[in-house]
């Protein structure tokens, strides 16, 4: 006959056992119980231990505890974080090896999304679709340690193609440090306020108008690819160093704030309707990715001091206005398939002393005969040039091009400031 279990088993239970993860997460949330096992003088009487009434994850526990653990290794069971101390994420993963998918390479910009990609604005009422138990079960792994190193929790969850409207679910997760709610129907992430150890957040292909979240204090990176956002306000995340709005209607970056962001090196604005590049002002970006938006203008570029990637493909620029020797880290520079005719605005680029590659194909100007001795006679320190090295002969004729037009350039002032004495 089957020993009825004292109260000093709920206890027991929540305890993490050398070698196996049974059990594991609980023990967060029954922490509580542990410290207050009655003594061995009331252990007398026999009878299950009544459900906490702390708060219905609890309860859900106490079920789960009625059944026999499942056989190593275990499966993943559902955490309740609520009775977890909140610390800061000491000794947390870091994000490289989740990194984000798709992230184009330094410098080259070969990947870019095909025209006509941008999903259309659902006009119908959607039908709620809230994020279940059943549906975090599935997404949750990665088991470590919580940042006071006392117990254990999941902090990875990936949740895609759900359909998902209302994620309210997450608000007892605290402990959650990469989350992906891709291609769901999410217009709000007022939910993941609370979830203060958050490094790594992608929600792209969702229904969201705003990127303003309340600032979480160890974001890195975020991705918010391919929905409907039309401004940059609200991002204040002060560890964030990699953001994504990428395939957005972002009309103007005015709204960033730059106070908050000193820590952002990565910043991609592809498939937008920026008509300027005002409003960037950020001294630690390294890789600025502008592609495919519809930029006349370049301004506000003095405080980009480490920049040394720009991308500025597919937009109608005619000139390069706009530049200046403060960006002395910029190498790379892709101005493919805009509007510039003359190549006499290659000259404008001279205040760009590291500048080592440079893309200007599918411009009127690649056109002109001689296209890439003439680059190389305005930017004597240019290696590349639509992603082709210069070779040493181009070099040794554009150096005598060069000097013969400089001799020119002496005897004609010569000559004026004969005519100007005279």
């Amino acid at each position: 006959m089957r020993a009825q279990r004292g109260p000093e088993w709920g206890a027991r239970a929540a305890v993490v056992r050398k070698g196996s993860l049974t059990g594991s997460p609980e023990a967060e949330a029954c922490a509580p119980e542990a410290e207050a096992a009655p003594p061995a003088a009331q252990r007398g009487k026999q009878q299950r231990p009544a459900p906490p009434r702390s708060c219905r994850s609890a309860r859900l526990l106490w079920q789960r505890r009625r059944a026999p653990p499942p056989p190593p290794p275990p499966s993943p069971r559902f955490p309740w974080q609520r009775g977890a101390a909140a610390a800061g994420p000491e000794g947390a993963p870091s994000a490289g090896p989740v990194g984000m998918e798709g992230e184009e390479p330094e410098g080259d910009e070969d990947s870019l999304p095909e025209e006509g990609e941008e999903e259309e604005e659902e006009e119908q009422v959607l039908a709620p679709c809230p994020l279940t138990e059943e549906v975090l079960k599935e997404g949750l792994s990665l088991l470590c340690k919580t940042g006071n190193g006392l117990a254990h929790a999941y902090v990875k969850l990936e949740a895609k193609y759900k359909g998902l409207t209302d994620i309210s679910l997450l608000e007892c997760f605290i402990h959650l440090r990469y989350v992906d709610l891709s291609e769901n129907k999410l217009q709000d992430l007022s939910p993941l306020s609370g979830l203060t150890h958050l490094l790594w957040l992608k929600v792209d292909g969702n229904l969201l108008t705003s990127a303003c979240m309340q600032e979480l204090p160890y974001l890195q990176i975020i991705s918010f690819a391919h929905n409907h956002i039309k401004d940059m306000e609200g991002i204040t995340h002060p560890r964030l160093a990699n953001l994504s709005l990428k395939g957005n209607k972002i009309q103007t970056a005015l709204g960033l704030s730059h106070g908050q962001l000193f820590s952002l090196q990565i910043l991609e604005l592809r498939g937008n309707m920026l008509e300027s590049t005002a409003g960037l002002n950020l001294p630690k970006l390294k890789n600025l990715y502008l592609a495919q938006n519809a930029i006349r203008s370049l301004e506000g570029l003095e405080g980009l001091g480490q920049l040394a990637a720009l991308h500025l493909r597919d937009n109608q620029l005619e000139t390069l206005d706009g530049f200046c020797s403060s960006m002395k880290c910029l190498q790379y520079l892709n101005l493919r398939n805009n509007e510039i005719s003359n190549l006499q605005e290659v000259a404008k680029l001279q205040v760009l002393p590291m500048l080592q590659a440079l893309v200007l194909l599918d411009n009127p100007c690649s056109d002109e005969p001689n296209y890439r001795l003439e680059v190389l006679v305005l930017l004597p320190h240019l290696q590349r040039l639509d992603k082709e090295l210069f070779e040493q002969d181009e070099r040794v004729e554009a150096n005598k091009i060069r000097q013969k037009r400089q001799e020119e350039e002496k005897e004609m002032e010569g000559s004026l400031q004969g005519d100007v004495t005279e």
